[in-house]
């Protein structure tokens, strides 16, 4: 099989992949295209359909289609220009080969999570982690597997348990920096800060929002599971409870980019600094993976409002 990392500008695009999203658009003429949103382990590609042809036959969301047509460049990214479609049959596809998965270990990781754990020492955050992580063997075996985005970074399975892991290294970096933090509160708001995904997002191949996901999304859901937990601790201080949960609901730092309170807590405002460094810095690196030295810059990048490019390798 032929990935769709493995595609470069100029290519001929063929194979069977996961159709994830189909839209029916029209141009500024009125034209009728469609619009794809392709998958397999490797990530996503952007599919266009601009010609209706009798080369096209019925699909939806969510098929596993056989395509074919040539890899273009547009704004930085490739997109796959299809020219003949159809629904794959079974045995033509192994499914495996459609969840983008974590390059890293997966138990290695989990087993870090382990250790930050055990080094609270804060005894109703140390238990409050441990009612989840190590006693709530549903959730820890849906944290291992989520994903931490629909799309943008880390939207692969393990991607939640990478980028907390992450965050909590940056985290446990700046509480030895700056020692006026408040360690045990930081690295409990670390691991738990995005814990709601595994209810926002629905499991693969689907990764898509859950209803809940689109009504309440995952700080508050996040939120609402941290306060259920501290509910079962008896004796769990009042505002050592307020404090976490305002780091939790401050993480995204401003109310435009979907915190419902803006960070009031130097620890509130470490967290949001790592979560954002960690969201930027995978999606740079997701972005450049798919790129090639040849490519150049590459284009105007909304996300990061700049033309990017990759630094020159050194020789």
């Amino acid at each position: 099989m032929y990935y769709l990392n493995q595609y470069r500008d100029g290519q001929k695009f063929t194979g069977v992949y996961l159709c994830k999203e189909k839209r029916v658009l029209k141009t500024k003429a009125g034209k009728t295209y469609y619009a794809l949103n392709l998958q397999d382990k490797t990530g996503n590609a952007d599919g266009k359909v601009w010609e209706l042809t009798n080369g096209i036959e019925n699909f939806d969301s969510m098929d596993y289609i056989q395509c074919e047509g040539m890899v273009t460049s547009f704004q930085g990214a490739l997109q796959m220009n299809i020219n003949r479609i159809r629904v794959a049959s079974e045995g033509e596809y192994d499914p495996t080969d459609y969840v983008p998965c974590t390059t890293k270990n997966v138990e290695e990781m989990y087993s870090q999570v382990l250790k930050y754990i055990a080094s609270i020492k804060e005894t109703h955050l140390k238990t409050l982690l441990e009612s989840f992580f190590v006693e709530d063997k549903a959730f820890t075996d849906s944290f291992k597997k989520h994903s931490a985005a629909k799309s943008v970074h880390h939207g692969f399975m393990g991607g939640l348990l990478e980028h907390t892991l992450a965050v909590t290294n940056m985290c446990e970096f700046m509480s030895k920096a700056y020692p006026l933090l408040n360690r045990d509160l930081l690295i409990t708001a670390a691991l738990f800060h995005d814990m709601g995904k595994i209810n926002e997002l629905a499991f693969f191949p689907a990764n898509d929002y859950t209803d809940d996901g689109q009504l309440l999304g995952h700080i508050y859901m996040g939120t609402e599971l941290v306060s259920d937990g501290i509910k079962k601790i008896v004796g769990f201080p009042e505002k050592l409870a307020s404090e976490l949960k305002h780091c939790i609901l401050a993480h995204h730092g401003k109310l435009e980019y979907g915190s419902p309170k803006v960070p009031a807590l130097m620890e509130a405002m470490a967290l949001n600094l790592a979560d954002n460094t960690d969201a930027k810095m995978q999606t740079m690196t997701e972005i450049f993976s798919e790129a090639t030295m040849e490519d150049g810059w590459l284009g105007y990048n909304r996300l990061f409002e700049s033309n990017l490019r990759r630094t020159t390798e050194a020789k």
